[in-house]
Order: structure tokens, then C-alpha cells, then sequence
């Protein structure tokens, strides 16, 4: 057992995401506690940890971790998120103090961490309820980190978290969003809005792969070609270098043996459960996770076609053009984002959290899996007017006013030759909606008077709330 307290922060959980994070804690000179259920998981994390070792205090027993944190102890959790975070805060508060904090940095539900921070603030004792993106490689060197639970708290270790934080321009990618849930709520915005990006550019390659007949070889280029426009992002950025891969074994493109059925742990589909409870529509976000749930049915994809035959029809030669695509993905990507932050400024009213909205743009700036060159406008953008949805912020107006015409076409032409797009058609779709005036809800809501009597609002004002049907429900 450790003898004297030497770590300046505990960690509980040494999968690739902890150990990640662990040493990018160590590196940044900060020694550090460590615990795993498993004992021979922390032995040989210390063995490979290399000249970062003498910064690791290895803890066989929760209370020899404990033992090694100077007081005010902080203990981050990376454990999976569910039943195990609450058998882990559970196992430590008895060998807590008032004053030590716990930290749950996995991909928490954030009613589970609204519930957590409750508890702890009934025992009075600090609870924080940190999101945290961008893999792997964000934890080891420098990830995007979004804090939730009470400001004092959060400022207790924040000087541990923005010194291991990804950096845009000198300028730390993590802050505290609010109390409660907000971290795990912002977080998981985040990770919806990453669903619904990789789908308009996963829709795209369709359209240039089946449509255009375009190969592996031949879309890499026109994605790192985007790269160095207004659409440069991690995720273009990637997507270029996969398109790029062989396939060790077999020499074929990487892309050409990879079963097209999309995997996923839940975030954004919480994200789309949750906009609907709080009546904000994110039909981007939710096409994206349909679309993942429709590549999972293999079977009855393989049926449909032998029923109806193969969906997509090659395009007529120069139906659509590299600028096209790119132009719609520019305004698809800001309907998308637009979208995301309006849910957010609507969950922190709804909430009462105060979550800052810039400051959210700016930690996703660097980092996370969604980092973006459009981030930083739109972090300027929600500085100049956060109740504004973006879109009507001049440089997006301005973008979508450009592209918007080029998202119709693609989505159009695309509809005509069987080639799907429905994250690219739900965004459309709802900015139609949103430049309409005077839309058609009006017949829904004669609709719901004529067969409920629920009664509705007059253009002119008079007070008459029921049309002339009654008696005819």
C-alpha cells in the first residue's frame, strides 16, 4: 500500500480511453494515481508506460489509490457509463472525504449524471460530470472536454484539464458548461451532430461511387481537395486518407471490403429521444441515425433489392458536378450544426443551465471528433447574437444562399436516380420550412379542431377558436 499521498489526481479504469488519458495526465507533468479491476491491466500499463512511469502511482486496491491523491482528493472515472459508474462512486465515497471529487468522464446518459450529481449534492459532497471527445488519440494527446456539475468544483481541477485539453490557437478546448448534466448533455449534441456528419459525407461518396462511378482512388483526391476549403475538418480529413487505403491482404481498396453496416454505442440516438422530448427538431441528426439502423438490416436490404432491383442508377455524364457535391455538403453541414446549437440553447433554457454556447463552439474547435474550420465563425457568431439561430448569421446566410441552390440539385438528381441521401434531404427539407412564411400547419390544426375541438389561433385576431364543423366530429 502506497505510504505517502504523492498523486495529484486518481483515475479508476484503464481501458484504451483511460490509459490514454493517463499518460497524457502524466506527460503534462501532473503525477498521477491509477487503478483497473484487474490488477495485471495496471502492471502492464506501468511497465509500458515508459519514461512516464515515475509519474504513475499504481494502486492495487481502491484504498491504496485513495491513499496516494493529496487531499482534496479528484478521482476520474472511465468506466463504462450505466449500472458501472454507480458501483464505482458507490465503492469509493466510503473511503472519500467531504471535500474529495469524483469525476465521471465516460459517455454518460445525462439524465444518469442529473440523477448523480443530485445524490451528491444531498450528501454534500462535489460530483462532476465530464464529457470527453476525440478518441483515442484526443485522450492521449489532447481531447475536447466539456464539464458539467457545480462552477467551484470544476475550477478546482481545471487547471489539470486545460493544461491535458487539445489547444486552437493557444486556447484550451475544455470549460465548464454548466451544472448538472450539461457536460454529458453538450457532449452528447456533440456526438449526434457527429453521426449526421459522417452521414451527408458517407451519402456523398455513394453518390460519386454508385452514381458517377467513381472509384475509391478517384473520391480520395476530391475529398482532400474539400479539405482545404471551407469544409476542412477531421472528418474529411480522414475520410480522404481511408478512400486512400489498400488492404493489406488482398491489395484492393480498403473501402471496397468493409461490410456496409454501421456500428454504434447510443449517443446519437439519445440525442434524437431528447430532441424530441424537448420539442426541438434535429431531423439531420435523426436521418443520420436511421440510416445507421437501416445498414444493420442486411437481409432485408438484400430482399428488397432482389424485389425491386438495385436502387442506384448511374447519373447522366456531368448530371453533377465536384462543386456540386462540395457546395452541398458546405450548406448541409451548417443546417446540421444550426440545428445542434438550437438544441442546446433550448435543453439549457429548459434545464435552467446557462450553457454558453460560444464557448461550446470554441472547445469543439480542436480536438474532438466534429473540429471544423467552421467552428471558429460559429463560435463568433453566437458571441454576436446567441438566440439567434445560425443560419441567420450573415456568414452562414451568405454560405447557405450560395449552396443551397447545389443542395437541391444533388438532392433532387440523387432522389431520380435511386441513390440515397437522407440526411442531405432532411436538412433541405427543413430549411424550406424554416424560410416559409406561412407553411401549412394551419390545415392541421383545423384538422385537430374538426375531430378534437382543440381549437386554434386566427390571422386576424378575433377571439373565435373553433371552426364552423361542430357537431360534425
Amino acid at each position: 500500500m502506497t505510504k505517502q499521498a504523492v498523486a495529484e489526481i486518481g483515475l479508476v479504469g484503464l481501458g484504451t480511453m483511460g490509459a490514454a488519458l493517463s499518460l497524457n495526465i502524466a506527460e503534462k507533468g501532473f503525477p498521477i494515481a491509477v487503478w483497473n479491476r484487474t490488477t495485471s491491466v495496471t502492471r502492464e500499463f506501468v511497465a509500458l508506460a515508459g519514461d512516464l512511469a515515475g509519474r504513475i502511482v499504481p494502486a492495487e486496491t481502491l484504498e491504496a489509490l485513495v491513499a496516494a491523491i493529496r487531499p482534496p482528493r479528484a478521482i476520474i472515472l472511465m468506466v463504462p457509463a450505466g449500472p458501472a459508474v454507480d458501483q464505482q462512486i458507490a465503492a469509493l465515497r466510503p473511503l472519500l472525504g467531504k471535500d474529495d471529487l469524483i469525476i465521471d468522464a465516460g459517455n454518460a446518459e445525462f439524465h444518469d449524471t442529473e440523477r448523480r450529481a443530485k445524490d451528491a449534492e444531498v450528501q454534500g459532497v462535489p460530483f462532476i460530470g465530464m464529457g470527453v471527445s476525440g478518441g483515442e488519440e484526443g485522450a492521449r494527446h489532447g481531447p475536447a472536454i466539456m464539464g458539467g456539475g457545480p462552477k467551484v468544483a470544476w475550477e478546482r481541477v481545471a487547471p489539470i484539464l486545460t493544461a491535458i485539453s487539445a489547444k486552437f490557437e493557444g486556447t484550451p478546448c475544455a470549460t465548464w458548461m454548466g451544472p448538472g448534466g450539461a457536460g454529458h448533455f453538450v457532449k452528447m449534441v456533440h456526438n449526434g451532430i457527429e453521426y449526421a456528419d459522417m452521414q451527408m459525407i458517407a451519402e456523398l461518396y455513394g453518390v460519386m461511387r454508385d452514381g458517377m462511378g467513381l472509384s475509391a482512388d478517384q473520391i480520395a483526391p476530391i475529398f482532400e481537395c474539400w479539405n482545404a476549403g471551407p469544409l476542412k475538418s477531421y472528418l474529411i480529413e480522414i475520410s480522404g486518407a481511408v478512400a486512400h487505403a489498400k488492404d493489406p491482404e488482398t491489395g484492393k481498396p480498403m473501402l471496397d471490403i468493409i461490410l456496409d453496416a454501421a456500428g454504434q454505442k447510443g449517443t446519437g440516438r439519445w440525442t434524437a429521444i431528447e430532441a424530441q422530448h424537448l420539442a426541438t427538431p434535429v431531423p439531420v441528426i435523426e436521418a443520420a441515425v436511421a440510416a445507421r439502423n437501416v445498414s444493420a438490416r442486411l437481409a432485408a436490404r438484400k430482399a428488397g433489392e432482389a424485389a425491386f432491383g438495385p436502387a442506384p442508377q448511374p447519373l447522366p455524364a456531368g448530371a453533377l458536378s465536384d462543386d456540386d457535391l462540395e457546395k452541398a455538403l458546405i450548406a448541409g453541414k451548417i443546417l446540421c450544426y444550426a440545428q445542434g446549437f438550437e438544441m442546446l440553447a433550448t435543453a439549457s433554457t429548459s434545464f435552467g443551465w446557462g450553457v454558453p454556447l460560444p464557448e461550446v463552439a470554441k472547445v469543439w474547435r480542436a480536438g474532438c471528433i466534429i473540429r471544423s474550420a467552421m467552428l471558429n465563425d460559429m463560435s463568433q457568431a453566437l458571441e454576436q447574437d446567441p438566440a439567434r439561430n445560425l443560419i441567420l448569421a450573415p456568414v452562414f446566410a451568405e454560405h447557405l444562399s450560395r449552396c443551397h441552390t447545389a443542395l437541391r440539385k444533388v438532392v433532387a438528381t440523387a432522389s431520380l436516380h435511386g441513390l440515397p441521401v437522407p440526411a442531405l434531404a432532411a436538412g433541405l427539407t427543413w430549411f424550406d420550412m424554416m424560410r416559409t412564411a406561412r407553411g401549412t400547419a394551419n390545415l392541421i390544426q383545423a384538422q385537430r379542431d374538426y375531430f378534437g375541438a382543440h381549437g386554434f389561433d386566427r390571422l386576424d385576431g378575433l377571439d373565435i377558436h373553433h371552426g364552423p364543423w361542430a357537431g360534425h366530429q
